[in-house]
């Protein structure tokens, strides 16, 4: 846990990509196996399960220091994160006091994970004795695996780039072994890091090929009729696999969803063994796709009953053929890919299989009038693919470009904030917009993005001189300021206030040249974006 500690703390100090790529290798070469595989675990983004809820550790918190509820409350708002919160409060341990020389593996496995089930007496009487053998500075990371709030500034990306670096591994083999979830084992890092490992999960996807956006009316850098175009679906990306007898079928997460929708699995049995095809899982609605907000209403289930599944029927468009016959097909080029796919699909083996069309690419003018009718295809766009593409891992080829539309925007009226969290603790920056309702005001939609750090500290200024109400964190201010919002569509939403919901909103920016007055209209904006107005 020692040597974990202190590359947490070196990481956070560290500026450049550069140098927290060297930290991680050098941790890497050096940590026990079983540590290892723990620290790539965590450090990949997986959220180490949580010993006890914030209200608890708060009581708990009380207790030891003797601090009033109220002043924990502010603190913690204050800071903004629990396990910094409790690492300031807590009583710094005695004089000259050394960590445990317990290993990652150990405190987690051994430690923490056997209190997960324990009564709140236990739990309580165990972290008051791990806070008190712990110094300061691990302290603080020990609380993060305690509140499974590990954030530092690392993504999966690097960390693997640091792995392959560290054992000499090519990227591109180390992120296919990667794909498969496993739980972290000494094991099995001795196996994700030998050379000579040649096998797989029968699960195991392929390392996702992603699309770089084009920005500014940028075209790829190609004839039109060199590029394969078809529509950029509004749904989850997926892999499905068909191996050994078996289906999976793996969104960009890395999360299995087969058993969420059965009626899939059920249509890959008639796929060829060694099959891998990449796709969009859309919801469907007669005779197209449907918002993803039914989708939604299936990912939201662990299992579904049947009556979902009729209500919410879905369908998985592949527009990609990673393998056939257990043969990797990812060097191909794109067109050959496409070709094999067709013969698959065509006739396809079951409904709920299906082809995405490719689309006219004759000029960049007709692609950019499919483009702008997008929405009526229930899409956000076009994908861009060069007819020569392999399939590679990530977004660092130049050879797939994602063209979406232009965001649609409503003019809302600021009506409540509440802080941030992490750097962003002392600032309001969380925000929820209201529009007109026959004359009074009704909450459309939360936003947090879009705003630079300047306009953010202007606006919180602004915030805390004009409040009216507080409900705990959150504050109702003076209805005066008026925002763009953009967001990708709009759907009906009957349990919410406005009736509707925004897809992704983000502030686009902040309209001091208009009054409240000058806001939009419910009914209005209902007319322009729901299907049905």
């Amino acid at each position: 846990m020692n040597a974990f500690a202190a590359l947490l703390t070196a990481l956070e100090r560290a500026r450049s990509t550069g140098r927290k790529l060297e930290l991680l290798t050098a941790y890497f070469k050096t940590a026990p196996a079983g540590d290892a595989a723990w620290a790539l675990h965590l450090l990949t983004g997986r959220r180490p399960q949580r010993i006890a809820s914030g209200p608890e550790l708060r009581r708990w918190l009380g207790e030891a220091t003797g601090l009033s509820e109220a002043v924990l409350e502010a603190t913690y708002a204050h800071v903004g994160d629990l396990a910094e919160t409790l690492a300031l409060v807590l009583p710094p341990p005695p004089a000259g006091t050394i960590a445990p020389a317990t290993s990652l593996q150990a405190l987690l496995e051994e430690t923490l994970a056997p209190l997960r089930g324990a009564s709140a007496e236990t739990r309580k009487h165990a972290l008051l004795a791990l806070w008190k053998a712990y110094p300061q500075g691990p302290r603080l990371w020990l609380n993060k695996l305690i509140t499974g709030g590990l954030r530092v500034g690392v993504g999966e990306g690097l960390t693997l780039r640091a792995l392959g670096q560290a054992f000499g591994l090519d990227p591109a083999v180390l992120q296919h072994r990667w794909m498969s979830p496993q739980t972290p084992s000494a094991e099995a890092f001795v196996a994700l890091v030998d050379p000579e490992n040649a096998t797989l999960n029968w699960a195991a996807p392929y390392p996702f090929c992603l699309a770089q956006p084009l920005r500014d009316g940028a075209l790829p850098p190609h004839p039109s009729t060199a590029v394969l175009a078809e529509w950029k679906w509004d749904g989850v990306r997926c892999q499905l696999v068909r191996r050994e007898g078996k289906t999976a079928l793996w969104s960009r997460g890395r999360e299995r969803l087969e058993d969420r929708f059965p009626e899939l699995a059920a249509a890959a049995e008639g796929l060829p063994e060694g099959t891998v095809l990449d796709g969009e899982l859309l919801a469907w609605a007669g005779d197209g796709p449907g918002p993803f907000v039914e989708l939604s209403r299936r990912l939201q289930r662990k299992r579904v009953t049947a009556a979902l599944q009729r209500a919410v029927p879905v369908r998985f468009m592949a527009y990609d053929l990673l393998e056939l016959g257990g043969e990797d097909l990812r060097p191909q080029p794109l067109t050959q890919r496409r070709q094999r796919l067709e013969a698959l699909l065509s006739p396809t083996p079951a409904p709920a299989l299906m082809l995405s069309p490719q689309l006219d690419n004759r000029s960049w003018e007709s692609l950019a009038a499919l483009r702008a009718d997008a929405r009526s295809q229930a899409a956000e766009g076009l994908m861009l693919k060069h007819e020569g593409s392999t399939y590679e891992s990530g977004r660092r080829h130049q050879s797939w470009w994602k063209w979406k539309l232009d965001p649609e925007t409503v003019d809302a009226i600021l009506l409540y904030a509440q802080p941030g969290h992490g750097r962003r603790a002392n600032l309001y920056t969380d925000f929820t917009f209201a529009v007109w309702d026959q004359g009074s005001l009704v909450p459309l939609a939360k936003a947090y993005s879009g705003l630079d750090e300047a306009t953010l500290e202007r606006l919180d200024h602004w915030i805390r001189r004009h409040t009216k109400e507080r409900f705990g964190p959150v504050r109702s201010v003076t209805p005066a300021l008026v925002f763009e919002l953009a967001f990708d569509s709009a759907h009906p939403a009957p349990r919410r206030k406005a009736g509707m919901a925004l897809r992704f909103p983000r502030i686009h920016r902040w309209r001091e040249d208009l009054s409240i007055e000058d806001a939009d209209e419910l009914e209005t904006l209902k007319a322009r974006l729901l299907p049905h107005g």
